[in-house]
């Protein structure tokens, strides 16, 4: 094994790292000070990774929408019974989470810390599909899609990215569609698995009381000696897309007591990685708070006006392959809204940003990025999140130190930009 530590002097926090021979990366975050023990183990693996060149023989895959989250259902199933029990008998809460990128299973506890930690690294390991617990979990996997389709909240954002994008997967919702689910096949989540559940696209990161060095011989002792030969690069295809949306406005009805909207810009700066990555997505997070957080005048004014509520707000969301910056809430009038915003972002433009505004939002951001460390799921989260995407998760408060006004306005002035914005509405019926 090779073993490093990444420190951070700012936050006075550092992460010890092991690399084991077969590849797979494990960190541990001790927080001496905190009862509970939180674990996780991820894969590079989400959604829209449902096109790739098979590794062992190198032709192209092509699987159903859906499938990733499918076999992240699938992995809590044993040939005995269901895993969520054997945590639940050591007082321990268990759960995983698909996203477009990754997929990740789960565990925090107070006690039984090492008992739970093998439990997970030992059923993430362990598929077991047949033919018929797939045919079984389809019907559950089909009323949760249903579930999602009645939930306006979910329907506006899944409308808006398929406004944004023309043919890449991360307009296909993360679950993928009541047909697509239905032509899983046990042989298709095996090769799935397979494929992206390989050390070297892994990593387990732990946070809590722990001692590091008994973490990595555990998992060590649970990981290492398994037969997961590596097996390199994994190509993922995702085909062209255009810079361009493909719509300019969606609007669905549905039942709900305030119209929705949220409206999305289409970010193709791409081609970056790592810390740069981050600088790209500290500025355009420093830039949306600047413009549309509480702090700011167009909140209040739009406020006062009662065209949002509390629940109006901003968000920058990157990964490697795809990102963009989305803003939105409740409306009474979602359309004054969106013409207000647009109108707000072209006067920005012309007139350019208050730095004192910049200053603000990075400070607030530095602030909300440090209490990030009172919490181990949240932490958790970011580090896995920016882990897969090269960085590490303490260079964020670097980005944010370094950002200056200059870059912030540039980014105004490349991304948020008529021409790349779609804006998806629900109506009442």
């Amino acid at each position: 094994m090779q073993g490093d530590r990444i420190v951070s002097e700012t936050l006075d926090e550092r992460i010890h790292v092991r690399r084991l021979d077969n590849g797979l990366p494990v960190y541990v975050m001790p927080k001496k000070d905190y009862n509970k023990k939180y674990a996780t183990f991820a894969t590079k693996y989400g959604s829209i990774d449902n096109r790739f060149e098979d590794p062992r023989t190198g032709s192209v895959v092509e699987v159903p929408d859906g499938i990733a989250h499918f076999l992240e259902h699938k992995l809590f199933e044993e040939e005995h019974g269901n895993i969520f029990q054997e945590f639940a008998e050591l007082g321990a809460s268990a759960n995983a989470y698909t996203t477009y990128t990754s997929t990740t299973y789960l565990f925090s506890t107070t006690d039984n810390f090492y008992e739970c930690l093998r439990i997970l690294l030992g059923f993430v390991q362990r598929p077991y599909f047949t033919d018929e617990n797939v045919e079984k979990e389809k019907g559950i996997i089909e009323q949760e899609i249903r579930m999602y389709e009645d939930m306006p909240e979910v329907r506006v954002g899944s409308n808006l990215m398929r406004a944004l994008y023309h043919s890449h997967p991360v307009r296909i919702d993360v679950v993928g569609t009541v047909d697509s689910i239905r032509r899983i096949t046990k042989e298709m989540l095996y090769l799935c698995y397979e494929t992206f559940y390989c050390p070297e696209n892994m990593a387990v990161f732990v946070v809590g009381a722990v001692e590091p060095e008994r973490v990595f011989d555990e998992v060590a002792a649970l990981v290492d000696g398994r037969d997961r030969a590596r097996r390199g690069e994994i190509r993922r295809l995702y085909g062209d897309e255009p810079d361009g949306v493909k719509e300019g406005t969606v609007i669905q009805d549905m039942v709900v007591a305030t119209p929705l909207i949220e409206i999305g810009f289409k970010d193709v700066a791409g081609g970056v990685r790592g810390f740069d990555l981050l600088k790209t997505e500290v500025a355009s997070r420093v830039l949306l708070e600047a413009l549309f957080g509480r702090g700011s005048d167009l909140y209040s004014e739009l406020y006062e006006e009662g065209l949002v509520d509390e629940k109006f707000g901003a968000a920058y969301e990157s990964e490697l392959e795809f990102a963009g910056s989305f803003v939105g809430g409740e409306s009474k009038d979602p359309e004054a809204l969106h013409s207000r915003i647009m109108d707000h972002l072209s006067k920005a433009r012309e007139v350019g940003l208050r730095h004192e505004d910049i200053e603000r939002a990075r400070r607030r951001m530095i602030g909300e990025f440090a209490s990030l460390f009172n919490s181990p799921e949240k932490v958790s989260y970011r580090f896995n999140q920016h882990l897969f995407k090269g960085a590490d998760l303490f260079s964020y408060m670097r980005a944010l130190r370094e950002l200056t006004p200059g870059t912030v306005e540039r980014r105004l002035g490349e991304h948020l930009i008529d021409s790349r914005h779609a804006v998806s509405i629900i109506r009442p019926r």
